[in-house]
């Protein structure tokens, strides 16, 4: 079994994760003895094989994956999708923000800052279209709702009336 071991400065314990696709890593201090990690290892080998069986054929999500140069040659065909949607979808809503920006996310979609940045993930160009029409609409509401109460959800559901069915997609991918 292949193992990657990560030392950081800053780590006091040892620590065991299994990431989608059955990789495991072990994470210790700088200064944590080898022969230590490889007993560690060994007590809790059986809890490694058991998880890397659960995982080993769980894809990664396309949201975790982080690769800058992807990031670098979509980036702009992101911000042209974005901007498209945002303007078609306005039409309903009429609300004005300060700027869009591009970002290489690995754990959000969109947001919407209290300023009126709209912040979108490249990857929104890489998964279905009305997926990436959910976050947008999401994140436009955001500009006249800063919250997910009742409003916020009306503003939503008047473009996406099965944002439900969408978001729970999304968060599949």
């Amino acid at each position: 079994m292949d193992i990657e071991i990560r030392r950081r400065a800053y780590q006091r314990r040892l620590r065991i994760s299994v990431k989608p696709g059955g990789h495991v890593v072990v994470s210790a201090g700088k200064h944590v003895p080898v022969l230590l990690i490889n007993a560690f290892i060994r007590q809790h080998q059986s809890w490694i094989e058991r998880t890397v069986a659960k995982l080993k054929d769980r894809p990664v999500s396309i949201l975790k994956k982080h690769d800058p140069a992807e990031y670098k040659r979509l980036k702009k065909s992101a911000l042209k999708l974005i901007e498209e949607r945002l303007t078609h979808f306005n039409r309903e809503y009429h609300f004005t923000w300060k700027k869009i920006s591009i970002r290489n996310q690995k754990s959000q979609w969109g947001s919407c800052s209290k300023s009126g940045t709209l912040s979108f993930n490249y990857k929104l160009v890489l998964i279905p279209s009305e997926l990436a029409d959910y976050v947008i609409v999401h994140e436009l509401c955001h500009v006249g709702e800063h919250n997910h109460g009742a409003r916020f959800w009306a503003l939503v559901n008047k473009t996406v009336p099965d944002f439900r069915e969408r978001r729970r997609a999304l968060k599949r991918l």
